[in-house]
Formats: structure tokens, sequence, C-alpha cells
């Protein structure tokens, strides 16, 4: 799987690791079509690196259907890179009662059935295309997190919307091993997310230093990284691959 003249959309593309992730493919020489709900920096970022931005809200079916066909337009669509999220910290039951319903489902609606959804469509599209000598016509890579295995108090919604993400890997590749389409998942530990990012210097601080080694916060160049690994391996395939440093995240 090259990247190169090849197509990936990217959910959550206007920023943290979905930017990084459209600059790592563009600067292989691939094309990216970015599809977020922040539309004044997706469009940005889209100018920049010459690829298309598509407002999109990963759990409607029209949306997805738009920047699926944005993305066969502008060539052989190849790859698409799921990292729209959201990360709600809410207990149980809390001081002010039981944990909102309506938190819990829009958690989940966005991080699992957002990342279903856009999977769903674009390996259909994926598996409409010419197959490379290899078989190989298409890489979905899922996003879930460290939350998935060892969640915090507050991320009981979180927590299980991720590892949903990763319990969906190995079915989702069964099911696309006809297509010659393969799925992975990343799971990161503690990301320069823009979320992060706002929180106070010292807090950042303590988070990175949890961090067995390297000793920080994990960089969304190395979720690209990743990312770029995967796409050009075919082997790599049905798995889930935590990328953390080593963490084990304690309950708070």
């Amino acid at each position: 799987m090259q990247i190169q003249d090849n197509v990936f959309i990217i959910t959550g593309g206007a920023s943290g690791l979905g930017a990084a992730t459209a600059r790592m493919i563009t600067e292989a020489g691939g094309k990216v079509v970015l599809a977020d709900v922040q539309v004044e920096a997706g469009e940005a970022l889209a100018a920049e690196l010459k690829g298309k931005f598509v407002k999109c809200d990963v759990t409607l079916e029209a949306d997805g259907q738009a920047v699926v066909a944005a993305a066969v337009a502008m060539g052989t669509l190849r790859g698409l890179v799921n990292c729209a999220g959201v990360a709600p910290a809410v207990k149980t039951v809390g001081k002010d009662g039981p944990h909102p319903l309506e938190v819990f489902q829009r958690t989940v609606n966005i991080n699992l059935v957002g990342t279903f959804n856009m999977a769903r469509l674009a390996a259909d599209a994926m598996g409409k295309t010419d197959a490379l000598d290899s078989g190989e016509r298409g890489i979905i890579i899922n996003t879930a997190s460290v939350a998935a295995f060892d969640g915090q108090i507050g991320q009981a919604a979180y927590g299980s919307s991720k590892a949903a993400v990763a319990g969906m890997t190995l079915p989702m590749a069964r099911d696309l091993a006809r297509s010659g389409v393969r799925v992975m998942t990343i799971a990161p530990g503690i990301f320069e997310t823009p979320m992060l990012m706002g929180m106070p210097e010292e807090v950042r601080g303590a988070l990175g230093n949890m961090v067995p080694f390297p000793q920080r916060l994990g960089r969304p160049a190395e979720y690209a990284h990743l990312a770029k690994a995967i796409i050009e391996n075919t082997m790599l395939n049905g798995e889930t691959i935590r990328l953390d440093g080593a963490i084990r995240m304690q309950p708070k």
C-alpha cells in the first residue's frame, strides 16, 4: 500500500491527531479529505494542504456519504483514518446524581457509531476500486484509547466507547478480508491534543510525568508516524496497538 497519489479520508482532521495525520499523508504525496465539524480550522488546513474539507457529523449517514463522494471524486480512495471523538468526564454517580444518560449516549454515538458509520461507507467505496498486486484495496485505521483498557474515574462513557472500538477491530477486519480492506486500531495514551494543551502547564507536566518512558506527553506526529507504518505494512491487520510510552492509567 502506497500513500503517494492515493486519497485518504481523515475524520477529526481539523486539529490534533487528525491534523497531524493529514500533514503526514500530504508530505508522503497523498491527497486528503478532512471531515470535521470545525469549519474554519478545517477549511484553513485543507487550503494549506491542497486537500478538501467537508463539514461532517460522523453520526449522520448523509454527511458520511458526502465525505466519501468527495474523496472518490479526487482519485482512488485507499484509506480512512478515524480521529473524530469526544471525551467527557462524568462519574456513574456523582455529587449531582446519576450520570446524565444523554451524555453517555452522545459519547457512544460519536466515538463508536460514528466510527462504524464512516468505516462502513469508506469500505464500500474502497471495495469497488481496482486491487493492488497484493490483492489489497484499502486500509481503515480507527482510534481507541488506553482508557479502553484502564479507564479512570469519570471515564465510564469514554472508556466503554473506546473499548467497543477496539473490540470492533478484529470482526471488521474479518468482514472486509474478502474485499482486501484491512482494519487496524491505535490506542493512544496521553497526547498533546487541543483539549490537553488548554490545561495549565503544571497539569500537563504532571500528566507527562506519569509516563514511564519517554516521560512526556505524546506528540500528534508520533500518532501519524504509526499510522504511516500501518498503511504501508500489509501484514498489519485486525489488531489494536497501544501508543502510550508504557503508561498504565491509575484510577485517577
